[in-house]
This record gives C-alpha cells, sequence and structure tokens, in this order.
C-alpha cells in the first residue's frame, strides 16, 4: 500500500470513538516488586504509585512505573486462587490491559456496546481527595481488555485508590523513551480479518497497512499481518496471523507458549535511537542481532540517512523507508521466561510505516533464536 496515503486516511477515518492516547499499559506478573526494579533499573523508568496493603487491598498489588508519556502497571495477586493469579498460570507474564485515553469513558463505553463489543467493566466512578476517574472497559482478542480511561477531573499521580510511590535513594536515569508507538497482536489461524473488522466495526479504526506471507517470509517461515489505526494515529495496533510455512513461525511459537492469543511486542518511541540502545545495551538489556552483511546494502537500498552506519552496525539497529521518510528500529529479545513479549524501540524520522524492508533479515534473526530454543520445527 502507498502509504503517502497515510495523513489522508487518518484525517477521513469515521471517527465516532476518539481517543486521546495510551494511558498505561498493565501487565500481570507473577513478582510485581522484582519487576518493577526490572523496568526501573534496564528501561529507565521511575517510580509512580502503588496499590496493595498498604492502601486497603487484599488480594493484590501494582507497582506503576512511568517514562515520559509510557506508563506500566506492574500487578501481582498476593494470594492463591485469584483470577490474576490464573491468567499468570495460563500465560506466563503479559500484558492484560491497554488502557486508552479518552475525553468521555461513558461514552465510549455505551459506544462500543452498541457495536458488538463485549462488557469487562461498565463505567465506575473512584475518587480521592485528588479528585475523580471514570472507567471503562472491554474485552478483545484472548485474555486481553482495553479500559478506557476518563481523567479530566483528576490531578492525582495515577488514579484513585493509588498512593505516590516514591525512592529518592533509587531512580535511574531515562533511557529516553517518549511513548507507546503501536502495540502488536498475535491471533489464531484465520482470525485476523475478523478482528480486523472489531476494530473497524466497533472502534472505529482504520486499516492503514497490509501485509501478507509474500512480504513477510523466510525460507522456512511466514506471517500476515493487518495494520489499524484511530483517526489522530495515536493508536496502531498491527494484527498478526500465523501463514503456513516450513516450519513454526514467531507467531505459532507465541500462540504456544502464551497458551492463546494475546499483545506480543511493544514498540516504544525514542528521540535518539542509538544513545536509547547503548544505554538500554549497558543496563542488560539484549537484542536480537542481524548479520554484518545486513550493512553492506541497507544505504543502497533506504538512500541516504542522517546518522552514520557504523553505530547503528555496532548496536543492530535497523533501517527501512517508506514514502514519508525513513525509520530506525531494533527489537529486544523476550523480556519473560516464556519467548512471548519482547519490546521494540523505534525511531521515526518522517516514516509511518513498520520496516517492511527488514521483515526478512528480522525473521532469521528469530528464526535463529527459536533454533536455539528447539521450537523451530
Amino acid at each position: 500500500m502507498d502509504t503517502s496515503t497515510l495523513p489522508k486516511l487518518h484525517e477521513n477515518a469515521k471517527d465516532f470513538m476518539p481517543i486521546n492516547g495510551t494511558d498505561y499499559l498493565e501487565l500481570y506478573v507473577s513478582n510485581s516488586k522484582q519487576a518493577a526494579h526490572f523496568y526501573k533499573t534496564a528501561f529507565g523508568f521511575q517510580s509512580l504509585a502503588y496499590a496493595g496493603l498498604e492502601t486497603g487491598l487484599k488480594d493484590r498489588e501494582s507497582y506503576v512505573v512511568g517514562q515520559d508519556k509510557i506508563r506500566l502497571v506492574l500487578t501481582s495477586p498476593l494470594k492463591s486462587g485469584t483470577e490474576i493469579g490464573k491468567h499468570i498460570d495460563n500465560h506466563g507474564d503479559g500484558v492484560k490491559v491497554v488502557a486508552l485515553w479518552v475525553d468521555d469513558a461513558t461514552y465510549a463505553y455505551n459506544t462500543a456496546m452498541e457495536k458488538g463489543a463485549k462488557s469487562y467493566m461498565e463505567p465506575r466512578t473512584d475518587e480521592d481527595t485528588d479528585g475523580a476517574v471514570v472507567r471503562s472497559g472491554i474485552h478483545t482478542y484472548g485474555e486481553t481488555v482495553h479500559i478506557f480511561v476518563e481523567r479530566k477531573d483528576y490531578n492525582g499521580t495515577f488514579l484513585p485508590g493509588y498512593r505516590k510511590w516514591e525512592t529518592p535513594d533509587y531512580n535511574p536515569t531515562s533511557t529516553g523513551l517518549k511513548f507507546v508507538d503501536h502495540m502488536v497482536g498475535n491471533v489464531g489461524w484465520n482470525r485476523m480479518n475478523e478482528w480486523v473488522d472489531f476494530y473497524s466495526d466497533v472502534l472505529g479504526f482504520t486499516q492503514i497497512l497490509s501485509f501478507d506471507d509474500k512480504d513477510i517470509s523466510t525460507d522456512f517461515t511466514a506471517l500476515m499481518s493487518k495494520v489499524m489505526s484511530n483517526g489522530n494515529g495515536r493508536i496502531k495496533f498491527p494484527i498478526n496471523e500465523p501463514a503456513e510455512g516450513k516450519k513454526k513461525s514467531q507467531v505459532e511459537e507465541y500462540l504456544d507458549f502464551y497458551e492463546g492469543e494475546g499483545i506480543q511486542h511493544i514498540a516504544v518511541a525514542t528521540d535518539d535511537i542509538i544513545q536509547t540502545v547503548r544505554d538500554l545495551k549497558s543496563r542488560g538489556i539484549e537484542f536480537l542481532k542481524v548479520p554484518d552483511t545486513y550493512y553492506d546494502v541497507v544505504l543502497d537500498r533506504v538512500g541516504k540517512i542522517d546518522e552514520d552506519l557504523a553505530p547503528l552496525k555496532e548496536l543492530g539497529i535497523l533501517v527501512d523507508r517508506d514514502d514519508e521518510g525513513y525509520l530506525l528500529q531494533i527489537f529486544t529479545r523476550p523480556v519473560e521466561p516464556r519467548p512471548t513479549m519482547f519490546f521494540e524501540i523505534i525511531q521515526r524520522k518522517g516514516a509511518q510505516s513498520f520496516g517492511k524492508g527488514n521483515f526478512k533479515a528480522l525473521f532469521e534473526a528469530i528464526e535463529r533464536e527459536q533454533e536455539l530454543r528447539g521450537t523451530l520445527h
């Protein structure tokens, strides 16, 4: 698809569901305290808020960390037999909630329900001395949910029910991460179009890009993907499904180990990917590595770029170009024990696409990891 049509698509989208941006991501994890420490130490997040026994909760605790516009809520159960615990038992650590910032959470919920959504949380108002927040929620693929968050009448750190969490003796510096660029969902065989229709019909999203198994394939594995975007372009959800290949694709591996559909990776933006990746590597984050030969021809493919090639090659950063400009991207290895969720670091220099020219090199790198795990068969 000609990506030069992207701005026009956003302008013409029937945007009956105005969304301002990503409010927060909630991950269900087996040890929220240690996970919070990991995201602070390795990724440069800051302490923001806490909820648990000290705030009156009896069944779970949550630590909230933030970096610029990114907020992660890390939640663990405090007892056995909870829904959170069952979720972790089934899926391992992973994203449960993608919270969307809206002006009117009741309108968003009612509109989604009228258009066929399944209810997760009816509109509810929570209050404390800092004001009130209205939230509501709907189910999406697998056990993932969207929560609509209306916070125009709230001035607190995060949400009512949380207290400010401060760690004055240990706040690592930022690594330059700015906001969530996109989130990729992996769904089952032949279910991509079903969820494309869901985002279009229920949330008013527009399909902006499509990749088939000819675009996203190697000698061994393949997948298909369609990218859905809301009206202002701030929310982008690529949706992947497996495609037939000689061996098991990364989507199939994800579905096997996550034991269902869910968020495969979170792409976070930076204004200086070289510095960000240097910082992340120095803190122990491991990245997928493409062969050095990738860099022998990359400039022939993408043309002139502002950056020197040497540090990109040294760090393993990929480059791609579309009609709007170019982008730089790199992918971490999975950050959980199961080979499921990982992060993408992305810097856009005008490009609105997702690195189609890098798919083959990236997938071959993933296949090398799968081979080491014994899951490429």
